[in-house]
């Protein structure tokens, strides 16, 4: 193994660490509504705050790693991931301390995943940096579908307080692994690269039609995912108690994180397929088979507990049969010397739709019921946001 796989995976350890608590409020969410009396809406900002938070966060963290180490920013990030999930254990009570913590955790997120990302994309070009964004995307995706199984079991063995717990001192792992191998210098600027600009100013970006493409595009894949993550055990458990269940289907944890590693392989899939028959063919694909399952989805809740499972589990894998293409669009549309603020922009549009996503959700449930009709408006609307943000990459990355 050569010293830059090894740097790679390295990094990519320290992000499944990093994301392995990360969805332990998804998870949990539905003994957290009866424990704290929350509405759907109420939930739906808890888990939306964590985006929004990194929203705000990202363009300033991730821009920096174009100027200062990777390694300062993500030992800040993962330090503070740490400290938000070690709060939740020991002190959230209610509504608006949890808030902060997620809040918290959001920035937190923010100095970890696409400055470690970058961290492995500074180091490679072409093929192997795609694959190595692919890898860095599947063990992202297996820390957080593995986080709902791990949550569940630590849930039903010692509480709530030790998911988070856990989830707190892995972050602390992965921050030690973080200052053992990342540079302490930034990397060097290629001899072509644009003098740096003012640090938040994404205008050269904006200018970059193929990169916007690709971001408009992970925007709405955030969007959908972010909503199917927070809300996919609850669905699932609320359907497992309007129609019962047959013994052999496993609980809502253990569904949602088999949904998630199905997931990963799709990515892995789709990404070498996006290589082999373009990335645009393989994103207009997942783009729109996710739109339609969404709809399926909404509706299979009226239907059974096996159905709603699998149309979860096939909605998941639509979503993530473009993931890895999408992230790998952006890296490789990325202007030398401006790949920290593109990647910056990507991930903070992104995250701006992961807020959104959530946050619908309950607010539908909240205005038609927790019954069919709501899931069916809450999924059913991101059929609409999927198919619009598709026609705007289309537009966007066609030539001119």
């Amino acid at each position: 193994m050569s010293g830059t796989t090894r740097f790679a995976a390295a990094i990519v350890a320290a992000q499944v660490l990093a994301q392995i608590g990360a969805f332990t409020l998804p998870a949990l969410l539905p003994g957290y509504i009866d424990r704290w009396s929350l509405t759907a809406t109420e939930a739906g900002w808890l888990i939306g705050a964590f985006f929004a938070a990194y929203v705000v966060a990202v363009p300033v963290l991730v821009a920096l790693t174009d100027r200062l180490p990777a390694r300062r920013v993500y030992v800040f990030g993962t330090g503070l991931t740490a400290m938000s999930h070690l709060g939740f254990a020991l002190l959230a009570d209610g509504f608006w301390g949890a808030l902060a913590l997620r809040a918290m955790a959001g920035i937190g997120w923010a100095g970890c995943y696409m400055p470690g990302l970058k961290a492995i994309a500074d180091q490679l070009e072409g093929h192997a940096q795609s694959r190595a964004v692919t890898w860095h995307a599947a063990g992202v995706g297996i820390a957080g579908a593995a986080s709902f199984a791990v949550a569940g079991g630590l849930d039903a063995l010692a509480g709530p307080g030790a998911a988070f717990l856990f989830g707190g001192l892995a972050a602390l792992a992965a921050a030690a692994i973080g200052a053992a191998v990342m540079p302490a210098e930034p990397p060097p600027r290629p001899a072509d690269a644009p003098p740096p600009g003012a640090l938040l100013d994404f205008r050269p970006v904006l200018r970059n039609r193929a990169a916007m493409a690709w971001i408009v595009g992970y925007t709405v894949h955030t969007w959908e995912l972010a909503a199917l993550r927070a809300w996919a055990v609850t669905f699932l458990a609320a359907t497992i108690a309007r129609h019962g269940a047959p013994s052999w289907l496993p609980g809502p944890t253990a569904i949602f994180t088999a949904a998630g590693l199905a997931g990963i392989v799709v990515s892995i899939t789709g990404n070498e397929t996006a290589q082999r028959f373009g990335r645009a063919r393989v994103v207009a694909a997942a783009m729109g088979l996710a739109a339609g399952m969404s709809l399926l989805a909404g509706w299979s809740g009226l239907v059974s507990a096996p159905l709603a499972a699998l149309c979860v589990i096939a909605w998941n894998a639509a979503i993530y049969l473009d993931s890895s293409a999408l992230t790998a669009g952006t890296v490789q549309a990325a202007a030398p010397g401006r790949r920290g603020a593109t990647m910056g922009l990507h991930s903070m549009c992104g995250y701006a739709g992961g807020f959104l996503g959530p946050l619908g959700v309950g607010i539908a449930l909240d205005l038609a019921g927790p019954e069919g009709l709501g899931w069916a408006l809450g999924f059913g609307h991101l059929a609409g946001v999927t198919l619009l943000g598709l026609a705007v990459l289309r537009r966007l990355g066609r030539p001119h």
